[in-house]
């Protein structure tokens, strides 16, 4: 899994795996899920993220997590 943050669009990307992009699903104002073949979910876009997550200077998420490593 990695996790991204892009302070100009305020925006937080988890992406879960890798895949042929097929669509994208808004479940809820500003949080779009990115699909692929078979609605596999590839990835998860959160708008306007300094606002819906804490602590409030998320602006250092950019890192990967392992393959297998317990989270």
């Amino acid at each position: 899994m990695k996790i991204s943050y892009d302070k100009t669009i305020d925006a937080l990307y988890l992406s879960f795996q890798d895949g042929v992009f097929a669509r994208n699903k808004e479940v809820e104002e500003g949080i779009i899920l990115d699909l692929g073949k078979g609605n596999k979910i590839l990835g998860i876009e959160v708008l306007n993220a300094s606002k819906r997550i804490k602590p409030k200077n998320i602006s250092y998420l950019n890192f990967q997590i392992p393959v297998g490593m317990p989270v």
